[in-house]
């Protein structure tokens, strides 16, 4: 389990900015951090990792106690076991794969721990290569391996994928889920994609100008607006649900996740992450592939 009670006053200029961090997590649990650019969602991560120190509060994980400004106890990025993953690659360009996971390494750590990662993660067949040859969602995958080769308590991410084409990133949230069931992480992620908060996210909290001023499921926090009049939109398929005889596909049309409730087709079912159409006849909602024609 993780708390965090964390204050910060940052100053640019003449201006005082209050970042107070109020958060918890549980094992296995993803959640994410959700606002606008300058919110302080970036400075709640590095205070979480240590990268910043907070002048007022404490933080505890699995029982630990990592900082306490009132004890002046503060535990490095190593000392508290987390890992970190940016949007822009960090990898040592002078390093192969193999090599930069190898450095990620705790002292006295056996290599034979990298092998798991680099099956999980697909990448056993780059391992010889450098940074330099590799693609950006390769670049990423080995991000995320290097990340947890030292088998962190605590996984940071900063819009890791923000950088990524739809379909790349819809694969390395993908890498991301069987990462979290893998190793039951706790994991706080820092996006402004609604889409990829309602696929991973299991709680989502919404920062303004240095605070959490909400949190709970995504769904529950913006996915009750007002459902548009016009029923012919593409969206991509965040979940698939079964009820009964029929099925119920959240989709994300722009920033707005929609339910639509269909029945199952008879031929290829539709997967998570898949562009469709939805149009409606008479108010019941057909759901076509981008690569189908509507008759």
């Amino acid at each position: 389990m993780m708390e965090a009670s964390l204050h910060k006053t940052l100053v640019n200029g003449k201006r005082k900015f209050q970042v107070q961090l109020e958060l918890q997590a549980v094992q296995g649990e993803l959640i994410a951090l959700y606002g606008p650019s300058g919110a302080g969602k970036t400075t709640m991560l590095r205070l979480l990792a240590g990268l910043e120190t907070a002048d007022q509060g404490k933080m505890v994980l699995q029982g630990k106690t990592i900082f306490e400004a009132a004890q002046k106890i503060r535990l490095g990025l190593e000392e508290r076991k987390t890992g970190m993953v940016f949007q822009e690659t960090a990898l040592f360009p002078n390093m192969t794969v193999q090599e930069n996971l190898e450095f990620a390494l705790r002292k006295g750590q056996n290599k034979a721990e990298i092998a798991p990662l680099l099956e999980i993660m697909d990448i056993g067949e780059l391992k010889a290569r450098r940074p330099e040859n590799l693609s950006g969602g390769e670049k990423k995958r080995v991000d995320l391996a290097r990340a947890l080769v030292s088998r962190p308590d605590l996984l940071l991410l900063d819009e890791p994928f923000s950088a990524l084409d739809p379909a790349m990133r819809s694969r390395m949230q993908d890498y991301l889920l069987r990462i979290q069931a893998e190793f039951n992480l706790i994991t706080v992620l820092v996006s402004h994609d609604l889409g990829e908060i309602f696929r991973l996210a299991r709680r989502v909290y919404e920062v303004k100008e240095g605070k959490i001023i909400r949190g709970g499921k995504p769904w529950d926090l913006f996915g009750k607006g007002e459902v548009s009049g016009k029923f012919r939109f593409t969206g991509i398929i965040l979940q698939i649900e079964s009820a009964d005889l029929m099925q119920i596909l959240t989709l994300m049309v722009g920033s707005q996740p929609v339910k639509v409730v269909i029945t199952p087709s008879l031929g290829r079912p539709f997967q998570v992450g898949e562009e469709v159409m939805v149009v409606s006849k008479a108010f019941s909602p057909m759901v076509f592939r981008l690569d189908e024609k509507e008759d």
